[in-house]
């Protein structure tokens, strides 16, 4: 993945999608109005895409890649990864069927069904129905998308950060990424490169880059807590771990009480009804975890929220 295949594919959408993959707004903010000391940050409000998380463009692109066999297409997901393959199959007409984990809230898995895919509860764990959606895909030869981990992906979600730049009118100082599998933050830091301080987080009960550093390589892990329906991959995505460790110096890890109290603060404070893992980074920040220079612009993806609101209160 490189600058130039992500602006490809940046057009591609342009030209061809724009009705679809939505140019989601860019909020500039002085720090203090979220309670941070430093000169600016910016939200990428991505929970506005299309499905309700920046898993759209991946998933859209893979497609738009690929001949698509008449079974369709067919995907593990915790959530988010399916409900934007379904968004995007119903958008081309194809059929879409989706394997998640009993972890997978509620109303994930009414979303899938709302928009028209044949939904598998198997597995406790995104592993496990991943494991189940390989042996079904091998069946029936729909086309797989992984919810990370292949090239289409890395480079469709690495579009969310030209816009960045673009909507910006400069790269921000530092950019602070939620990761599970890690095609969120590999897109990312594709694009930016070390143009900004591209900074890893993950949940203390999800840790699966912070792991993979520690071991040299990438480990499986256990994985739970508030977020995991979104951040629940027990292994880092090869090419994210390519990617990351060219690109990505910093990984770090937050507590489930501040993802929480991020989650809430955002909601209460800002009106932005988030899923947990859209709080990782003002969490970072709210705790000094990361601690930004009084002088940063810092750039806070803020990826998805697909959640029960009831949840908020």
């Amino acid at each position: 993945m490189n600058r130039a295949q992500i602006g490809q594919a940046a057009q591609a959408f342009r030209e061809r999608f724009p009705h679809f993959i939505r140019r989601t707004p860019l909020w500039k903010l002085p720090g203090s109005a979220l309670g941070v000391d430093c000169r600016e940050v910016w939200l990428k409000l991505e929970h506005l895409q299309a499905g309700g998380s920046f898993k759209a463009r991946g998933m859209l692109y893979r497609l738009l890649s690929n001949e698509i066999p008449a079974s369709g297409v067919i995907v593990a997901s915790g959530g988010n990864a399916g409900i934007a393959t379904a968004a995007a199959a119903r958008e081309l007409g194809v059929r879409c069927e989706v394997f998640v984990p009993t972890v997978s809230s509620s109303a994930k898995q009414a979303k899938l069904r709302q928009l028209g895919a044949q939904v598998v509860v198997t597995g406790s764990v995104y592993a496990e129905a991943l494991e189940a959606c390989l042996q079904r895909q091998k069946e029936t030869g729909a086309l797989l998308t992984h919810a990370y981990d292949q090239p289409e992906v890395v480079t469709g979600a690495g579009t969310l950060a030209c816009e960045i730049e673009e909507q910006g009118g400069a790269v921000p100082d530092s950019v602070l990424v939620s990761v599970g599998g890690g095609g969120l933050i590999a897109g990312v830091a594709a694009w930016f490169e070390q143009r900004s301080r591209v900074v890893a987080l993950e949940p203390e009960l999800a840790p699966t880059l912070h792991r993979a550093r520690q071991a040299g390589e990438p480990v499986d892990v256990s994985v739970s807590g508030i977020a995991a329906d979104s951040l629940g991959a027990k292994r880092i995505g090869s090419l994210a771990w390519d990617i990351t460790q060219r690109f990505v110096p910093q990984s770090l890890l937050l507590p489930d009480e501040a993802i929480r109290s991020a989650q809430l603060w955002l909601w209460k404070e800002m009106k932005l009804a988030l899923e947990p893992a859209a709080a990782l980074p003002l969490a970072a920040l709210h705790t000094g975890i990361y601690r930004p220079a009084k002088n940063e612009v810092v750039a806070l993806i803020v990826c998805g929220a697909n959640l029960d609101p009831a949840t908020l209160a």
